[in-house]
């Protein structure tokens, strides 16, 4: 692989000259891969024996681990269908890690798309707080809220918004912003050799500028003692440290918190740390802030609660008792003939383009719910009335994934389907078969 030439000097002014030569005996190696759990939907410990694959403990991330280079098809897999994992790139686990999420925090994912760092967010959250995932491109938005309903997230929002309209609505909103910027993808080269045929100084720098701007309008909605975490895929010291660097100077209320964590290698500035394949990780810089002060977050509101007639109350109601053992705790709300389970914090939504706040329960028709996949992705399998759960050799997982009826024990009505205890989708039982509901676009061919 012929390298540009300006990349190999930008490289080496970042590693230096006996690294680079490192990195480039590299280059054609297998690049690092690896999965991230969902503690939404299961345990490490219970997990890891389920797996087809070898796993090997990351060194960014607690619930991150190394995947070998054989390991095929596990996009294909019944538990990656379920949302028990995300395939991550093990580097990239380290930015997400670096935000120091506590239980309640309210989180912004402002460039979120495809999910993999949101995924990280929601499992460390734990069903309390909200997370709010943010993506400017559309058709990228729309595979951000896929991976939402797999991920099984009922506390979050999917946008499709600018950076700087977000943020000035939602000012001082969040405890916790990701900032995981539009780079020059310097990182994936060993793994997307197309992508170094795009690489271009002129590029780089024009990455730095858009970076340097969504930053700007990140720090708007950073609550006072809140953190800020800035992080890219690439090697570059324009799009990296020099872009974390103009924030400082430019937003004097933000300070450097340092990064102690033991991986990567340091940069120049304590608050930053790059990952190569030299450390273990394909690429990834990130850098890490503070804003001065302490304050409670701003704008702090509850979603209020709608009042349904009678008959849509009957219906919601008996539907929930059908589907539950026991409601969930979310707010009720009808639009249109959909009903959503909300977060109990969210703030106003109007104008943010927002795709999806919560979890989608249902279509309401004339005097019944059909329920929505997504709500059987949302919850454990012991929340429902009826469940199915099937060993993960059971040949009827094979059949559920590719659309077809499969026995049923169990009462007739709506039935979750899980494998292993891990909600995967519903069917309608009758008669000992269940009816497959699982949705066309997801199933296997």
């Amino acid at each position: 692989m012929n390298l540009p030439t300006g990349f190999i000097t930008e490289l080496e002014s970042v590693l230096g000259k006996t690294d680079t030569q490192k990195y480039l005996s590299l280059f054609d190696d297998q690049p690092y891969r690896g999965i991230s759990i969902n503690r939404l939907k299961t345990m490490p410990e219970k997990l890891l024996p389920l797996l087809s694959f070898k796993t090997e403990k990351s060194l960014f991330y607690s619930d991150g681990y190394y995947i070998t280079s054989e390991a095929d098809g596990i996009g294909n897999s019944v538990l990656h269908h379920a949302g028990a994992y995300y395939v991550q790139e093990p580097s990239a686990g380290s930015a997400a890690a670096l935000l120091e999420i506590e239980k309640g925090d309210h989180v912004l994912d402002l460039c979120a798309a495809p999910g993999g760092k949101s995924s990280q967010i929601a499992s460390l959250l734990g069903n309390t707080g909200l997370l709010w995932s943010n993506e400017v491109v559309r058709n990228r938005a729309n595979i951000l809220l896929s991976n939402f309903e797999r991920m099984g997230i009922s506390r979050g929002v999917v946008s499709c918004c600018r950076p700087e309209i977000l943020c000035d609505r939602l000012s001082g909103y969040f405890d916790k912003v990701l900032v995981d910027a539009p780079c020059s993808g310097e990182g994936m080269f060993r793994k997307d050799h197309q992508a170094v045929s795009e690489w271009s100084r002129e590029h780089v720098i024009a990455c730095a500028n858009r970076q340097l701007s969504i930053l700007m309008s990140a720090a708007k909605c950073v609550r006072e003692g809140g953190i800020l975490v800035y992080s890219t895929c690439t090697f570059s010291p324009e799009e990296n440290e020099e872009t974390a660097g103009k924030f400082l100077e430019a937003c004097p209320e933000f300070e450097a918190l340092a990064i102690t964590d033991n991986f990567g290698r340091k940069t120049k500035y304590e608050n930053s740390v790059r990952i190569t394949p030299l450390e273990k990780g394909e690429g990834h810089f990130a850098a890490r802030f503070r804003k001065r002060g302490n304050s409670e977050r701003s704008g702090n509101k509850t979603v209020s609660r709608q009042k349904f007639n009678k008959d849509t109350e009957k219906i919601i109601t008996e539907f929930l008792d059908d589907v539950f053992i026991k409601k969930p705790e979310l707010v009720l709300y009808v639009s249109g003939n959909k009903l959503y389970l909300l977060p109990e914090e969210l703030p106003p939504t109007e104008g943010l383009g927002v795709i999806r706040a919560g979890v989608l329960a249902g279509e309401i028709l004339k005097k019944r719910i059909e329920p929505a996949h997504a709500l059987f992705g949302a919850f454990n399998k012991e929340s429902f009335r009826r469940s199915l759960d099937l060993g993960i050799n059971d040949t009827r997982v094979n059949e559920f994934l590719h659309g077809m009826e499969i026995n049923c024990e169990g009462d007739n009505g709506y039935t979750a389907v899980a494998v292993e205890g891990i909600p995967l989708g519903f069917g309608k039982c009758s008669g000992g078969r269940l009816k497959n509901k699982y949705p066309k676009g997801l199933r296997i061919p």
